[in-house]
């Protein structure tokens, strides 16, 4: 499966923005889809994830986006959303989605099947 981010852009503290992955390729119910970031200076972190179905989400154990990123998915479309309120200047970051058909170790190990290039999300204050 092949990934397409989108939706970065330059937004003020509070704004909100919407990010978008499109997805081609395989068939995109077969997977577990995701986000991660990686700030500048900083290693990738694991951000959120959603169920093939929809169903179930998986946030990072740090609270850093809890109440305020929330996933989705429209597997008509092929497409998950990253979701972000009141974005904060840490929120700063390349963000990128990903794929893999279970969620587990490959998530936090980052072994994943496909990614998909980074979208650039600056907050300032």
């Amino acid at each position: 499966v092949q990934l397409q981010a989108s939706g970065g852009g330059l937004v003020q503290a509070g704004d909100s923005l919407r990010l978008s992955c499109a997805a081609s390729g395989g068939t995109f119910s077969d997977y577990v889809m995701g986000w991660f970031r990686q700030a500048p200076g900083k290693e990738r972190e694991f951000v959120v994830a959603i169920s093939r179905s929809g169903g179930r989400t998986y946030y990072a154990d740090s609270d850093s986006v809890k109440g305020r990123f929330t996933i989705s998915r429209d597997n008509a479309k092929n497409t998950v959303y990253l979701q972000m309120n009141t974005l904060k200047p840490e929120d700063t970051a390349d963000y990128y989605c990903a794929a893999d058909p279970m969620f587990g170790s490959t998530w936090y190990h980052q072994t994943l099947e496909a990614w998909g290039q980074g979208t650039q999300v600056t907050v300032s204050s």
